[in-house]
């Protein structure tokens, strides 16, 4: 079977995987943080000019949402031909799909140059990017993960680690931009051009996903069943437990990270910080992010999963409390030091594994589609909760973010729960077919899922 590859045979493809997937993470992340940054400061101006400032920045987070509200039809629809056709022929599809929507938005026309499609338009493009971002995510990790004989976690984090380097990148030209022309001409039209260089990632992007070949795992499945069911229906049917938890261990990493890369923007501003010193606080935090997903990603190669995505969740219920007082303080070092904190240590500690788990997670026949669907589902996290916050803070009527905060302890609870259910998993063999219900969510076992004290020893 092509899985059963000594690892120096399969080294050089496993890089070219990894780097394939981390380059995918890199344009659909820039994407998400141009937009996201041009949603909390620009786009109130200039396509929701008719409406009151607050309620333009509202209908712009919103805007910012729909491509969220979009990827889990992005993971069924590309997951299903994923698990039926391939994982290269979709990736090389949603990359490019990603990087023509972003190149189009930099393109749209003003809503005082076009009137109400101006915004419809925006939405569109917003949403057909999100059916393709739905699809990215899953089909990179599994491309790294199934091209893995070891330290599984490692390799398919550089998908995840991919994040944050388009955040950093993304940053630097937003802050190159808005420094070299000014905020005045940065909203006239200056905001077009990171979009637009989205298209340069695109080509590089294409012609090295190129180059890999397709994923051992998935060529073995095929071989083993030739005739396949409806990739969904057999997640729904086997597994629907499993993804439902799933979802809910990646929901806080989802809601922390739109509040450290989205909602602390548009809050800063509001409270009067200089978006110079936001976006500066977001790059440093985005560098080090880049390191702490890989390197806690490695880690959970040797104690687990389960142990970090607990400890993280913990960390994230803390850091909810801590961080808007950060802000607060207005003070350039310490929104700093809040920010590299809560991006570069404490979220990665829950988004790295997060590649491993869920390649662990779901059969072979249907990874693809599960994988994707898990991960999309608890990403809208990220999409609302910018959303979700500020609604909070105009319906309250009060300065005070402790609702903003309870709201983040919440959502952890729900993470440590989930993972606990789910059991540890980094020992499973990804050839292994029927994984059907995971035995700590279902409370038996099965002969292909080890129970975690049998497979792991005591959990921390």
């Amino acid at each position: 079977m092509a899985s059963t590859k000594s690892p120096e045979k399969s080294t050089p493809m496993l890089k070219r995987a990894a780097a394939s997937a981390y380059l995918g993470s890199v344009i659909e992340y820039y994407d998400f943080f141009v937009y996201s940054v041009c949603a909390a400061l620009v786009f109130k101006d200039v396509f929701f000019s008719n409406l009151t400032p607050a309620v333009g920045t509202l209908a712009s987070l919103a805007t910012f949402a729909t491509g969220y509200l979009a990827r889990p039809l992005g993971g069924i629809i590309f997951g299903h031909f994923g698990d039926k056709l391939g994982r290269k022929r979709m990736l090389v599809l949603s990359m490019f799909t990603i990087g023509i929507a972003s190149t189009a938005i930099g393109l749209l026309p003003t809503y005082d140059q076009a009137g109400l499609i101006a915004p419809v338009l925006l939405i569109l493009i917003r949403v057909i990017q999100g059916v393709a971002i739905g699809g990215e995510w899953g089909g990179a990790m599994l491309m790294s993960a199934e091209h893995a004989t070891k330290n599984r976690g490692f390799w398919a984090s550089f998908t995840s680690a991919g994040a944050p380097t388009g955040q950093l990148v993304s940053a630097l030209v937003i802050a190159g931009t808005l420094a070299a022309m000014g905020p005045d001409a940065f909203i006239a039209w200056g905001w077009r051009l990171p979009f637009l260089a989205s298209v340069i990632l695109l080509i590089v992007g294409v012609i090295v996903r190129s180059a890999v070949d397709e994923s051992p795992e998935f060529l073995a499945a095929k071989k083993r069943t030739p005739k396949r069911g409806i990739p969904i229906i057999a997640t729904l049917r086997k597994q629907p437990l499993t993804l439902l938890l799933a979802v809910g261990v990646g929901l806080s990493a989802f809601m922390f990270q739109g509040l450290l890369t989205t909602y602390s923007i548009a809050y800063g501003v509001q409270i009067g910080i200089e978006r110079q010193t936001i976006l500066n606080a977001l790059s440093f935090s985005s560098f080090f992010a880049i390191f702490g997903i890989i390197g806690w990603s490695r880690l959970s190669d040797t104690i687990g999963r389960r142990p970090l995505v607990i400890a993280g969740a913990v960390l994230i219920a803390v850091w909810g409390f801590a961080l808007f007082p950060m802000l607060e303080t207005k003070n350039g070092l310490i929104i700093t030091i809040g920010m590299v904190i809560g991006q570069g240590v404490i979220h990665p500690m829950i988004y790295g594994p997060l590649a491993g788990l869920y390649s662990e997670l779901f059969d072979t026949e249907h990874r693809y589609t599960g994988a994707s669907l898990g991960y999309q589902i608890a990403g809208i996290g990220a999409g609302i909760s910018p959303v979700l916050f500020a609604a909070i803070l105009n319906s309250t009527g009060s300065p005070s973010t402790i609702p903003l905060s309870i709201v983040i302890l919440i959502v952890a609870a729900i993470s440590i729960f989930c993972i606990w259910r789910l059991g540890e998993t980094k020992s499973r063999t990804l050839s292994e077919q029927n994984f059907a219900e995971t035995p700590a969510a279902t409370g038996t076992a099965s002969a292909t899922d080890t129970p975690p004290a049998a497979m792991e020893g005591p959990i921390p």
